[in-house]
């Protein structure tokens, strides 16, 4: 994993909420249609897994996108994703709503975007984030940007590096693992 910088590691510190963007973010982009015009949307696992680790160390999450779609709404149920914005091209209004609803300040966002619908908001959280293959506009805007595309692990690469950020990577993986072995978590 790409060692983030002495300033991402300082906002690393006041991180409460890992936000998400869908479309480059979680999956890679594309946008497939069944035969009866139905979305159809590939999601990485290993990223499901960092967000539900996350979720067991007490940092929440939450999925802003644009987009609304009947698979979309499947994984984030699947996920026990909470803070689930869809259908939300102003992803500012919703980051909006989001610390109102959490209590908490947008220094305690970290945002992971794409392309420049993510720019207003990425502008605003604590600590900003672009895949490696966001944007160019959006990797020249954010404090950090991922060694894995968006849909590829990215998503997992942020999460490493949040669970990370107080004890050793692999002691996390270890109480999770406990956890599972326990029945208190999953994905």
């Amino acid at each position: 994993m790409n060692l983030a910088s002495r300033t991402v590691n300082s906002k690393l510190q006041d991180i409460r909420v890992l936000v998400l963007d869908v479309d480059g973010v979680l999956t890679d982009g594309r946008i497939h249609y069944g035969g009866a015009g139905e979305m159809i949307k590939s999601f990485n696992a290993k990223d499901g897994l960092g967000i539900k680790m996350l979720q067991f160390v007490g940092i929440g999450v939450a999925v802003i996108t644009a987009r609304k779609s009947d698979a979309l709404a499947r994984r984030m149920y699947d996920l026990g994703i909470e803070h689930f914005f869809p259908g939300r091209p102003d992803k500012t209004a919703a980051v909006d709503e989001l610390t109102q609803q959490l209590g908490v300040t947008l220094n305690a966002l970290a945002y992971v975007g794409d392309d420049v619908l993510d720019l207003p908001v990425l502008r605003r959280v604590g600590l900003s984030i672009a895949v490696a293959d966001a944007h160019a506009v959006v990797r020249d805007a954010v404090s950090w940007v991922t060694q894995a595309k968006g849909g590829d692990g990215a998503v997992r690469e942020v999460s490493d590096l949040l669970l990370g950020r107080e004890r050793p990577l692999v002691q996390v993986y270890d109480e999770y693992l406990q956890s599972l072995e326990a029945g208190s978590a999953g994905e």
